[in-house]
C-alpha cells in the first residue's frame, strides 16, 4: 500500500493486489519441488516411508521470499510450499512401487530364470495420468470437507503455524542450514569409507560387544536423517518403534530357543539373515497387508462421509459453485483433466508389452474406480488421523491388476504406480488446501499451481530410480538398492515378495495369515494406521528401526527438558535439515560414482 496527494491535498491510500499466484513463488516452489523430490526419493528408498517437505519449503520461503526479495506474503509463500509439496509428494507414490520391477528383474536374473522385461515409457504415463486425477479427484471435495466439516488435516495447520512464524522463520532458516551442513558433511565422510573398521561397515556400528548373539540384530545404522525422521515424529513414532523391538527381541530370539532356527547357524553366531528371510520378512509382509485391509474395512464411515461430501459438493457447485470468479476452478477444467487423466491410464497399459486392447480397457476403467474410492478413503483418513495408507493401497492395487491382466506383472504395477502418485497427491492437495484456508488464500490459486506442475515429480523420480539402480555395490552397474544394500527399498521390497511367491508358487501361506491376522487386529485398533506400522517396521533392518527409535525418544526427552515451543521452533528446522542434507548428499554420491567409471 502507498500514499498519494489528492487535488485537495488529502493523502489518499492506493491498494496494489496483495500478491499470490506470482512468479517468484512458482519458480522457487518448482526449484524447492525438485530438490525435495529426489532428497525424499532416496530417504524412502533408506527409510521406508516418506516424509513431508511442506516444512522445509516454508522455511525456505520466508526466507527467500520475505528475507531476500523484502516482499512476499503468507499467502505467497503458501503457493510456493503447495507447489514444492506436490512435486515432492508425487514421487513417493513412484518409490514405494517401481523399484519392485527391478530388484525382480535382477534376482531372478540372478536364479538363471527369464528377467522381467518392463519400459520406463508406461510407468511414466501412469505417473502422470495419476498426478493429474489426484489433483482432480480433490477439488470437488474442498469445500465440504475443510469449510463445512472443517476437518483437522494436522500436517496442514502446522504448515500454517510456520508460515505464520514472521520473523522466526529467519531463525528457522539458519536452523535448517546448520542441520543441511551437519547431515551432508557426515554423509560424505560415511560415504568415503574413512572411519570402517572392524566394528563399522557399510553405515552399520556392531554394537554387539562381543557378548550380544546375532539373533537379536546388535547393530545401529549411523545415519543422521534416520535419526532426524524420529526427532520429527516424537511420540508417534513410538509404535513403529515397538514393531521393531517384538520383530528381533521378542520374536527372533523366541525362535532360537523354541528350536525353529538350525542349531549350526545358533551356533555360528549367523542366524539372523535365516530368521529375517524364513520369519520376520513373511511375517511383516502378512502384517502389512493385514493392516492394509483392515484399514480398508474400518475406513467404511469414512467412505461414506466422503461420498456424501461429493455428494454436498456437486449440489454446491450445481448452485453456482463453479462459476466465473469463483474460488473453485471451473467444472469443465476438472471434467476435461479426468478424460485426460482416463486416456493416459489406458495408454500406460496399452503400451505394456502383453497387454491387449481390451485388458487396456480393463484396466484403465477398474484402476480409475479404485483410484477414485482409495482417493476419498485417504482424503478422510488425511484429514482425521494424518495417516496416508499409501503402501497398502499400492499392495492391494498391484495384487487386484495381476488378477485382472493375466498375471502381467509390469501392467498391474503401472496400475499401482497411477494408484499410489493420485492418492498421495489427492492427500497432500487437501492438506495444502488446509493450510490456505486458514491464512486467507484462494483455494483456486492453490488448484491451478498444482494441476500444472505437479506431474513433474513421478517424471523427475522415476529418472531418480533409475541413477540409483545404477550405482551398485562393488563396482556393479545395476543393484543400488534393495536388500543387503544401504538403501532396502523395504515398501517395493515388501510389493516384491508378494508378487515373486505368487510367481514361483512358493507362498509362505502360514506366515501370511498369522502376520495378516496380527496385522488384522493391530488395525482394528483405535490408532489409525497400527498395523502397517507395525509391518513395516518387522520388515526394516532394526538397525534402521533402533535409529529411528532413538530419535523418538530423544524428542521426547528434549520436549520434556525444554517445552514444546523449543522442539517446534527449534528442533524441527533443524531435523528437517538433517534429513535433506543426508539425503542430497547420498544423491551426489551415487551420481560421482556413476559418471565417475
Amino acid at each position: 500500500m502507498s500514499e498519494k496527494a489528492s487535488p485537495g491535498g488529502v493523502a489518499q491510500a492506493v491498494v496494489g493486489q496483495y500478491r499470490e499466484l506470482t512468479w517468484a513463488a512458482m519458480i522457487l516452489g518448482i526449484i524447492q519441488g525438485i530438490v525435495l523430490n529426489l532428497a525424499f526419493v532416496y530417504a524412502a528408498l533408506k527409510l521406508g516411508f516418506s516424509i513431508g517437505g511442506s516444512t522445509v519449503a516454508s522455511i525456505m520461503g520466508y526466507a527467500l521470499l520475505r528475507g531476500v526479495m523484502r516482499k512476499g506474503t503468507m499467502i505467497e509463500n503458501n503457493i510456493n510450499q503447495t507447489i514444492a509439496s506436490g512435486i515432492n509428494t508425487a514421487g513417493t507414490g513412484i518409490v514405494f512401487t517401481v523399484p519392485a520391477l527391478f530388484m525382480l528383474d535382477a534376482k531372478w536374473r540372478a536364479a538363471g530364470e527369464a528377467g522381467l522385461e518392463f519400459s520406463p515409457w508406461p510407468l511414466a504415463v501412469a505417473g502422470v495420468a495419476g498426478a493429474i486425477l489426484g489433483v482432480v479427484l480433490i477439488i470437488p471435495l474442498r469445500k465440504q470437507m475443510i469449510d463445512l466439516d472443517r476437518l483437522r488435516f494436522p500436517s496442514g495447520v502446522a504448515v500454517t503455524t510456520i508460515i505464520r512464524s514472521g520473523s522466526a522463520g529467519l531463525e528457522k532458516a539458519k536452523l535448517l542450514f546448520i542441520g543441511f551442513a551437519i547431515a551432508a558433511t557426515w554423509k560424505f565422510v560415511m560415504a568415503a569409507g574413512w572411519l570402517d573398521g572392524p566394528l563399522l561397515s557399510h553405515e552399520e556400528l556392531n554394537i554387539s560387544f562381543g557378548v550380544v548373539p546375532d539373533y537379536l540384530a546388535p547393530f545401529l545404522y549411523l545415519s543422521l536423517m534416520n535419526l532426524a525422521a524420529g526427532l520429527l515424529a516424537g511420540r508417534g513414532g513410538l509404535p513403529f518403534f515397538a514393531g521393531g523391538i517384538l520383530a528381533w527381541w521378542v520374536v527372533s530370539p523366541a525362535a532360537v530357543h523354541l528350536g525353529w532356527v538350525p542349531d549350526a547357524l545358533v551356533a555360528a553366531n549367523d542366524s539372523s539373515g535365516y530368521i529375517y528371510g524364513k520369519m520376520l520378512r513373511p511375517l511383516g509382509i502378512g502384517t502389512l497387508i493385514g493392516g492394509a485391509l483392515m484399514g480398508v474395512v474400518v475406513a467404511f464411515p469414512a467412505i461414506k462421509s466422503a461420498v456424501a461430501s461429493l455428494a454436498s459438493a456437486a449440489k454446491t457447485a450445481g448452485a453456482g459453485g463453479s462459476k466465473v470468479g469463483s474460488d473453485e476452478m471451473p467444472l469443465w477444467v476438472l471434467i476435461a483433466g479426468s478424460v485426460a487423466a482416463v486416456v493416459l491410464f489406458f495408454i500406460a497399459a496399452l503400451i505394456t508389452p502383453g497387454v491387449s486392447a481390451g485388458q487396456a480397457i480393463v484396466a484403465a476403467v477398474v484402476g480409475t474406480l479404485w483410484l477414485g474410492l482409495a482417493g476419498l478413503i485417504v482424503a478422510q483418513a488425511t484429514g482425521m488421523t494424518d495417516i496416508s495408507p499409501m503402501s497398502g493401497m499400492a499392495l492391494i492395487s498391484v495384487t487386484l491388476m495381476m488378477w485382472l491382466l493375466d498375471s502381467n506383472i509390469a501392467a498391474a504395477m503401472a496400475v499401482g504406480v497411477a494408484v499410489c502418485v493420485a492418492i498421495g497427491q489427492g492427500a497432500d492437495m487437501m492438506q495444502d488446501l488446509k493450510t490456505g484456508f486458514m491464512i486467507g488464500g484462494r483455494p483456486v490459486k492453490q488448484q491451478i499451481a498444482q494441476f500444472c506442475v505437479t506431474w513433474i515429480g513421478a517424471l523427475l523420480a522415476l529418472g531418480a530410480i533409475y541413477v540409483l539402480w545404477t550405482n551398485g555395490p562393488n563396482g556393479q552397474d545395476f543393484g543400488g538398492f534393495g536388500e543387503g544394500s544401504a538403501l532396502p527399498a523395504p515398501q517395493a521390497g515388501a510389493l516384491m515378495g508378494i508378487i515373486d511367491a505368487v510367481k514361483s508358487g512358493n507362498v509362505p501361506i502360514d506366515k501370511y495369515a498369522m502376520g495378516g491376522v496380527v496385522g488384522a487386529l493391530l488395525g482394528a485398533a483405535p490408532m489409525a494406521g497400527l498395523g502397517v506400522l507395525i509391518g513395516l517396521a518387522m520388515y526394516l533392518p532394526f538397525s534402521i528401526t533402533l535409529g529411528y527409535g532413538i530419535g523418538c525418544l530423544t524428542q521426547m526427552w528434549l520436549g520434556k527438558k525444554f517445552g514444546g515451543h523449543f522442539v517446534e521452533h527449534k528442533l524441527v528446522p533443524l531435523a528437517a535439515g538433517l534429513i535433506v542434507g543426508e539425503a542430497l548428499m547420498g544423491i551426489a554420491h551415487a551420481a560421482y560414482e556413476i559418471f565417475s567409471k
